[in-house]
């Protein structure tokens, strides 16, 4: 995790010194009025990018040096189980799916739209969510 707070916070640098940089161009250039459109966007961008660098960084601290992270790792020290991937779901396709239905009731400031794609946005992200929890339970009792 050394590497991604690195590059995150690296990124969040670049992007705060940009949005001074942007500010003072645009209120120099436009005879003292600031653009505050972009200036608000870079000064978020920097700030997500502070709070995913931070988050990394927190973690890094937490857990043990990663194959990657070390210098000595080889490529089988990473081997084995990394975790359950699915193997097909209809639930992102029906996420997104709501997701553009809510979009077209931002587009057209239709309220009854925009209110049936948040509800079907969530139905579908419960649906995503809890896919492998339906059903019974089995435990190793049985």
């Amino acid at each position: 995790m050394k590497t991604e707070w690195r590059i995150f916070l690296i990124i969040a640098g670049f992007l705060f010194g940009a949005t001074i940089l942007y500010g003072a161009w645009t209120y120099g250039d436009s005879g003292g009025h600031v653009e505050w459109v972009g200036t608000v966007a870079l000064l978020l961008s920097f700030l997500l990018c502070s709070m995913c660098g931070g988050f990394f960084w927190f973690v890094s601290r937490r857990i043990d040096l990663r194959p990657e992270d070390r210098a000595d790792g080889e490529i089988a020290d990473g081997a084995g189980e990394i975790g359950f991937f699915s193997p097909g779901s209809y639930w992102p396709f029906g996420l997104a799916l709501a997701a553009a239905i809510a979009g077209l009731g931002l587009v057209f400031w239709q309220f009854w739209l925009l209110g049936l794609g948040l509800v079907t946005v969530v139905f579908a992200a419960c649906g995503l969510l809890f896919e492998y929890y339906s059903g019974t339970r089995r435990t190793a009792e049985h």
